[in-house]
């Protein structure tokens, strides 16, 4: 019997056996319910203490845990890390590798739902996502092509690669940054020139240590 229907039926029978002895025996046998009651009360909490014990190993499956050092934001078996101070793009990616970690990758819309909630309207941060190499080819830090059905552009038409009024940006705009809330929903993507100095993102996977399953 799987773990949590232990628990259940071990719950259920405790309750059916303490109104069955209440239920049904004579007053001066009460005493001896109530003794009984407790001893199986005790018998019932080591019972599940130790179904917890088996179903929280089984959820692990390994005997690990993991968890952010100070600072870092945590989702699941990844730390984030919010930075104050503004960087160019590769700036900001040398930054973040120092600390074992490289500007974000973002491949769910849930991820992206992650960061949005914890960025204030205002902020905008550099993700790990450039077309610096090939022009219109948008790779992550790790070379990976960027999923084309799973992006978040800003609809203002974006990435526009904008060389600026008079064309002084020649280099165009190779960066992309999230932030400044101006699309619909989640779409807050923006293309930008690699040397505009902007928050970043650095995401790295989380330490591994004991799981809290005792």
């Amino acid at each position: 019997m799987p773990a949590v229907e232990t628990i259940v039926a071990i719950s259920s029978h405790a309750r059916l056996t303490k109104t069955n002895l209440n239920g049904f025996l004579p007053s001066p046998y009460k005493a001896t319910s109530r003794s009984f009651t407790a001893l199986t009360r005790t018998s019932v909490s080591s019972a599940v203490n130790r179904s917890w014990r088996a179903l929280c190993h089984n959820l692990f499956k390994v005997d690990t845990c993991h968890k952010c050092q100070e600072g870092w934001e945590q989702n699941g078996p990844q730390c984030y890390y919010f930075s104050t101070d503004k960087l160019t793009w590769e700036q900001a990616r040398e930054k973040c590798r120092r600390d074992g970690a490289d500007l974000v990758k973002i491949e769910s819309e849930d991820e992206q739902v992650e960061h949005t909630a914890m960025v204030e309207k205002e902020d905008k941060f550099w993700i790990g996502l450039t077309d610096s190499v090939t022009e219109g080819t948008w790779l992550w830090p790790d070379g990976t092509p960027l999923n084309k059905s799973l992006t978040f552009w800003s609809s203002q038409g974006e990435p526009d690669d904008w060389k600026g009024v008079n064309n002084e940006n020649v280099d165009g705009e190779d960066c992309v940054r999230m932030g400044e809330k101006s699309g619909s929903g989640l779409k807050w993507w923006f293309d930008k020139s690699c040397m505009a100095p902007q928050k970043r993102i650095c995401e790295k996977s989380a330490e591994t240590g004991r799981p809290t399953c005792i």
